[in-house]
């Protein structure tokens, strides 16, 4: 038998079993510990994501909201498009601040919790390998502002990756399948930065492990990324799942490590 094996892979390890999403749903309720830590980190992600999200409009409000106080002059035809033009470009104006101000907002919020989401990952790989983790980086306030810094290099490749998708989305057809693409990548370097973390990984070495294994890490962003398609409640979606998500990418690289792959 075990020579049949070797012959069909051509003499490699077999490929390190994929972990689905429901069971790492069950793994996560199992474990009273990982689902109290989870519910903490929605309510401080949600808390956070409102408080940014109402300062900003404050801020951009004292800017901006002199701009639509007094409407143009309605005299003639010319007048009557005036204020029409003016109304539309208040209230799509006020829509599009509204929707920046959330996002970054929870960008903001994604930064400061990444070291509770770091700790998330190292509770599910301590449960997962049942004992104390060997890697030589404790619990320290220096590893937290570590985590911290590392989450906001991710937030700002976010940002890079939001401009190039805007670009790319230009492209008739094949445009729109990239930026998902591009998503999905980046969906799932975001979650394996923090498993990733108490190795002491770089960025660099993240992206590479992307490279390395597209085919499981399409599979890991690909909900992640279906999930941003919708607006504004794929921002609320993101917050309540985002734990789950870190547990299952967490066992998913866990299996990879192991596997030696």
């Amino acid at each position: 038998m075990a020579g049949i094996n070797i012959s069909r892979t051509g003499g490699r390890p077999p490929r390190a079993p994929w972990i689905s999403l429901p069971r790492s749903l069950a793994f996560l309720v199992k474990n009273p510990q990982l689902l109290g830590w989870s519910l903490l980190l929605v309510m401080l992600t949600g808390t956070l994501t409102w408080l940014g999200y109402l300062e900003a409009v404050h801020l951009v409000d004292s800017w901006t909201g002199h701009f639509f106080q007094q409407p143009p002059g309605h005299h003639g035809l010319f007048g009557w498009f005036l204020v029409k033009g003016w109304i539309i470009g208040k209230y799509l104006f006020l829509t599009i601040s509204r929707v920046a101000a959330f996002y970054l907002s929870f960008l903001t919020a994604y930064c400061l919790t990444s070291p509770g989401y770091v700790f998330l990952a190292t509770a599910t790989e301590k449960i997962y390998r049942r004992g104390p983790l060997d890697t030589g980086h404790g619990l320290s306030l220096r590893g937290m502002f570590i985590d911290l810094i590392e989450g906001c290099k991710i937030g700002l490749l976010g940002l890079l990756v939001t401009i190039v998708a805007l670009v790319i989305n230009f492209i008739p057809v094949l445009g729109q399948g990239l930026v998902f693409l591009l998503y999905t990548f980046y969906s799932a370097l975001m979650f394996v930065d923090y498993p990733t973390s108490n190795r002491r990984w770089s960025l660099g070495k993240k992206i590479s492990w992307i490279k390395t294994h597209k085919k499981r890490a399409i599979r890991l962003g690909l909900l992640p990324a279906l999930i941003t398609l919708i607006p504004v409640v794929n921002i609320l979606l993101m917050a309540l799942l985002f734990p789950l998500f870190t547990v299952h990418t967490t066992l998913n690289f866990l299996a990879v490590e192991d596997n030696g792959e």
